[in-house]
């Protein structure tokens, strides 16, 4: 166990510590970076939509073309089992597939004989803090130069790794990613928009992943009445907005308020960002805590 990961892990079938679970050079995870992965957010030791995210590891499953290893049922009881042996009330469940290790490295798909590696741990939530809620957070825009299926949650991720790695070097928090003149989302983060007291939302497409959080905020939206658009929003709108915020089940609704050394509107977080967050915090109170 470390600070950040729980024991016992789950690997290929059995629960054991973290430092028995060893994997294969050969493996293809390993090799190519030939796998998935989803995390399943937990407060007060129960799992939010867990059904949702077990279908969002299924549909980047098939769109790989890599069998499931467990069932709903397996991968429930897996995550149960890792949420009652870890110290922590609220939680991240990780889970990763990739397709197994071959006796060969080969661009090709091993034999279907070979069986995929699966492996679950579970790390403490974290969530920003008061001071940081209060000030906001520094992000770049940079150039998206992953590959052209983005909805699907695979674990070869340098692209989001470069660009977020390019914030770190710049003090920011996170990188905004920029296709054709219109905003994605964040290397590891979606991105609303705020302007003249509408709320922006990029649409689903292959070029971003369809975040829990993401449609948890479009959802809150809705119940209160917030004005919503969803539709691309051109790099020109997020230069001139007067909010813009990072989301995800760990940011949560965290305000951008400097992008690419500019102030972001009045440079503080705004007041429907403000709300949002309220909004958040009750619905994980009063739903997310409840199971």
């Amino acid at each position: 166990m470390t600070p950040y990961v729980a024991d016992p892990v789950y690997f290929n079938g059995q629960f054991l510590p973290l430092s028995e679970a060893h994997v294969s050079p050969l493996d293809r995870g390993f090799l190519y970076g030939d796998g998935v992965y989803e995390i399943i957010p937990v407060y007060s030791r129960r799992t939010f939509r867990i059904d949702e995210h077990l279908k969002r590891l299924e549909a980047t499953l098939a769109g790989i073309k890599l069998r499931n290893p467990l069932d709903l049922a397996g991968w429930k009881a897996v995550v149960e089992k890792l949420v009652a042996a870890a110290p922590w009330e609220d939680q991240s469940v990780y889970l990763q597939v990739t397709r197994g290790a071959d006796n060969k490295r080969d661009h090709a798909f091993p034999p279907a004989s070979i069986a995929s590696t699966s492996f679950a741990f579970s790390s403490p939530m974290l969530t920003p803090s008061a001071e940081l809620r209060a000030s906001g957070v520094a992000a770049i825009t940079v150039p998206d130069q992953r590959w052209a299926r983005c909805d699907l949650k695979v674990i070869s991720l340098l692209a989001n790794i470069l660009a977020r790695q390019q914030a770190v070097e710049e003090g920011c928090a996170e990188a905004l990613l920029i296709r054709d003149g219109f905003l994605k989302e964040g290397a590891a983060s979606n991105i609303f928009v705020v302007k003249n007291g509408v709320l922006l939302a990029p649409p689903k497409t292959h070029l971003m992943l369809p975040g829990i959080t993401y449609d948890v905020v479009l959802e809150l939206a809705e119940s209160y009445g917030q004005p919503l658009e969803i539709r691309e929003i051109q790099e020109t709108e997020l230069r001139n907005a007067d909010e813009v915020w990072m989301t995800s089940s760990t940011k949560e609704v965290l305000a951008i308020t400097t992008l690419d050394g500019q102030p972001v509107g009045n440079g503080k977080p705004g007041p429907v960002g403000e709300k949002m967050w309220q909004w958040y915090q009750d619905f994980k109170n009063t739903v997310m805590r409840k199971g």
